[in-house]
Parts: structure tokens; C-alpha cells; sequence
């Protein structure tokens, strides 16, 4: 019975490459300070506001989310659950649909 060598092949060139790439280029890592615009803009009063304060603006500014382009409230739901599942924004289920309808009414396509 004959037996495929190849991915034995691949992982000895594979191996031998990054053997080669961290002798020849040794890095180094190094510290960078990074300062990210502050704001104590709140979102509008409305209902919902305190809400979307009190769990979004640990991640951004307001005024990031008030320069988004309007959106549908198919496409805000889309956003926030984004935020959530992708970049693990720790919002409670239940505060979801206050959110998005307030992002809706405020920032809705019209």
C-alpha cells in the first residue's frame, strides 16, 4: 500500500523556512502609547438614552456612533449585534431592542 508523503514534505519545508526566517530577522517587541480621543458627550436625552449611555459608551463616543450614516432598523440590529458577537460588547439581551430602536428613532433611514 502506498502511503502520500507530501504533507510530511510540507511541514519539513514549512519547519525549515521559519527556522531560517527567525535566525536571519531576530524582532523585538516594544511599548507604544496610543491616545484615544476622549469625550463625556452623552447621547441625546430621549427614551432609550440611558440605556444606549450606559452600555455603549464604555466601548466608544457618542459622537462616533452620531457620525454613522443613517441606517434601517434592520441594519442598526445588524450593528449591535455585531458589537456584541463579534467584539463582545456586554450588553444584556434585554437592553438590545431599547438600543437599537433608540439608534432607530434618532439615527433612523428615512
Amino acid at each position: 500500500m502506498r502511503r502520500n508523503r507530501l504533507p510530511v514534505v510540507v511541514l519539513l519545508i514549512v519547519v525549515s523556512m521559519s527556522t531560517d526566517v527567525c535566525a536571519a530577522s531576530p524582532f523585538e517587541l516594544k511599548s507604544v502609547k496610543i491616545d484615544l480621543p476622549d469625550s463625556d458627550r452623552m447621547f441625546p436625552a430621549g427614551p432609550g438614552a440611558d440605556t444606549i449611555n450606559n452600555n455603549c459608551l464604555a466601548c466608544h463616543s457618542a459622537g462616533m456612533v452620531l457620525n454613522q450614516p443613517s441606517l434601517s432598523k434592520q441594519a442598526w440590529t445588524a450593528a449591535v449585534d455585531k458589537m456584541i458577537n463579534n467584539y463582545k460588547a456586554p450588553v444584556a439581551p434585554e437592553n438590545v431592542g431599547a438600543i437599537v430602536e433608540y439608534l432607530t428613532v434618532l439615527k433612523g433611514a428615512k
